[in-house]
């Protein structure tokens, strides 16, 4: 439980940060990755890289997208 509160918490303070920070996927991937870690036993690591995982996912919809156009 108390992974998750510090990946809220890490994640509400970067929202608050203000700068055109390009991070796509890596919220949602966060959430999810760290969520999956909790349950694990390693938390801040799943949370890191669900981050990774979702913001080259959303690179990958991108380029995609931008190919169909």
């Amino acid at each position: 439980m108390k992974a998750i509160m510090g990946a809220c918490m890490i994640l509400l303070a970067a929202s608050l940060v203000p700068g055109t920070a390009n991070a796509k996927g890596c919220i949602k991937g966060a959430i999810v990755g760290g969520v999956a870690g909790h349950m694990a036993g390693h938390g801040k690591a799943g949370a890191a890289a669900g981050c990774v995982i979702g913001h080259h996912e959303a690179n990958k919809n991108q380029q995609q997208q931008q190919q169909q156009q």
